[in-house]
């Protein structure tokens, strides 16, 4: 089984992978959309998730 990166070693990986003509902020959203979707996938394992129902109810409540 191979080890878990550290956060250094995923954020040096994501940088090395963008073209050699990205911007600093097209940098930092690809590591913002990467730690984005780190995190969402932690909430999927420890079961931190809301069925579409759910939402849907949710969002039609803001509009009362």
């Amino acid at each position: 089984m191979a080890e878990a990166m550290t956060a250094k070693q995923q954020i040096l990986e994501i940088v090395e992978e963008q073209p050699e003509d990205s911007s600093f902020d097209e940098i930092l959203q690809e590591l913002a959309l990467a730690r984005m979707i780190e995190r969402g996938l932690a909430d999927v394992e420890a079961g931190r998730t809301i069925s579409h129902e759910e939402m849907g109810e949710r969002i039609a409540s803001w509009q009362k």
